[in-house]
């Protein structure tokens, strides 16, 4: 059993071109429950971030609701993310995930949180909103 919070607001998975550094405005206007993850890779930048910070060049996926899971966790626990994928996929619900140092996130479509959220208690775990 795992407890997860419901991030406030929407979430959108932006792409910008290969090599793109990373827009100024993600570092603006991030309140203290707001999360903005990026990766550089040798064909894209990928950035999660709030919906109404999408880099205006990026092309763009939303909305889409973050769960984190509530953390820290140790590096050694097995499962994690399977204890929350299998459930959500067993239901249908696609994701999006990403993980810090500290935890785990996982983006569910917005139009389907409510199916996300039932699957998720159904396998035990606890959202707090």
């Amino acid at each position: 059993m795992l407890d997860l919070d419901l991030l406030p607001g929407e979430y959108a998975v932006c792409r910008l071109p290969a090599g793109t550094a990373l827009p100024d405005s993600l570092s603006r206007g991030l309140d203290d429950k707001s999360v903005v993850s990026v990766t550089w890779a040798p064909d894209e930048t990928s950035i999660i971030c709030p919906a109404g910070l999408v880099p205006p060049d990026a092309s763009a996926e939303s909305p889409w609701r973050c769960l984190r899971v509530v953390g820290p966790l140790d590096f050694a626990l097995v499962g994690v993310l399977a204890s929350l994928v299998g459930p959500l996929a067993d239901a249908r619900v696609s994701v999006v995930t990403f993980s810090t140092y500290d935890t785990d996130y996982v983006l569910v479509p917005t139009v389907r949180l409510p199916d996300a959220k039932d699957a998720l208690a159904r396998a035990g775990h606890r959202i707090a909103e």
